[in-house]
């Protein structure tokens, strides 16, 4: 573990040199990807720099200690060694933290499919209720959502909704929302006021580059015809919405956004990937049954991971026994709490299994 520090050290201090190399500043593309890696490595280096620091101090303090018969310096050498101590420990784990192999996918635009599940209309107006919570989330981070496709209800609910939302690290913090969501509630339609319990489920999936997935669209059959909304009414009147039916696998995949048949095409076959490299990617996970279980969110589409309870004013995130009584803002698109929550778990289940390789790199200040 030293030496991978030592190595971005070394890497960063590279990179602060190309930085103001004339060449590269008249280069705007390599200028850009110079810039990016120097950012990605500078919380790294910087941390590592300060666990240097502070070892200093430490090992000084040690030494005063072991060394001195003057009362007055070993009583402040006794405070440094103490204080540095509890400071190693924090900064130790925070480069562990650091070091551990990020998602490539975590910076990358995401595509979120939410269908009603068990209750009928209920379910559907769950739907609507969970894109609803997910676009006000968006806006308040200042990421772009755009509908690809939809099959609403007459009263106002989705039976399926295609959306992508777009902004720096949009999957990072959405990834863990892939799942079976609950509501119990009063539903609209119920006059007996009882308390009903519904689903729709969720999957989120990251925004596929050409360069990552080849599709045969040989295996593709295509397919136009007329985007239409509720109750019949149709957005145009030209075959501009698209279908395409992957025959290898049975994905369908509809958008009837754009009124520009090729622009819906083009968003159709991103959906299209993204579903693909999802199914091929749960197929080799599911081989790996163990290391499914030890992460937080496994994105099976079958797990119920949350209960949003009306009656209660709750909202229960099974996977870490997250309970808050905040239902209205969290509908509202205030999810972080349990956002958060989700990405420290997951942090603390990969540091826990990653725990026997680092073992000792960071234990010579006891």
């Amino acid at each position: 573990m030293i030496a991978s520090l030592e190595a971005a050290e070394n890497r960063f201090e590279e990179l602060e040199q190309k930085l103001t190399d004339s060449e590269i500043l008249g280069n705007s593309e390599l200028y850009k990807s110079v810039i990016i890696e120097h950012s990605a490595l500078s919380e790294t280096v910087e941390t590592y720099r300060e666990y240097k620091r502070v070892k200093a101090n430490f090992d000084e303090a040690k030494e005063i200690l072991a060394e001195s018969r003057d009362p007055e310096l070993k009583e402040l050498a006794q405070m440094e060694y103490e204080e540095s101590k509890e400071t190693l420990k924090v900064l130790s784990e925070k480069i562990k933290e650091l070091l551990m192999p990020k998602d490539p996918n975590d910076n990358k635009n995401v595509i979120v499919e939410i269908r009603g599940g068990a209750g009928g209309e209920e379910a559907a107006l769950f739907a609507a209720v969970l894109f609803r919570m997910y676009t006000k989330y968006a806006e308040g981070r200042g990421w772009s959502v755009s509908v690809m496709d939809a099959n609403e209800t007459e009263i106002g609910g989705f039976k399926e909704i295609v959306f992508t939302i777009e902004g720096h690290g949009a999957y990072s913090r959405l990834k863990f929302e892939s799942g079976v969501h609950r509501v119990q509630r009063v539903p609209t339609t119920e006059s007996g006021g009882r308390i009903h319990t519904s689903t729709a489920t969720v999957a989120v999936l990251p925004e596929v580059d050409d360069v990552e997935f080849d599709l045969n669209m040989n295996d593709v059959d295509v397919d136009t015809y007329r985007s239409g909304g509720a109750g019949g009414q149709h957005i145009n009147k030209t075959e501009s919405a698209i279908r395409l039916t992957h025959r290898p696998t049975g994905i369908v995949v509809t958008c009837q956004d754009q009124r520009s048949q090729l622009k819906n095409k083009e968003k159709a076959i991103k959906v299209l990937k993204a579903r693909l490299l999802d199914l091929y990617s749960t197929q080799q996970q599911n081989d790996i049954a163990e290391e499914r279980r030890s992460q937080v969110g496994t994105g099976d589409r079958s797990e119920r991971i949350r209960t949003y309870n009306y009656p209660q004013n709750r909202v229960t995130d099974h996977r870490i026994d997250l309970t808050l009584y905040n239902l209205t803002g969290f509908l509202d698109g205030d999810i972080d709490g349990a956002v958060d929550g989700l990405i420290t778990a997951d942090r603390a289940a990969k540091l826990a299994k990653g725990g026997d390789q680092s073992e000792g790199a960071f234990d010579d200040f006891e």
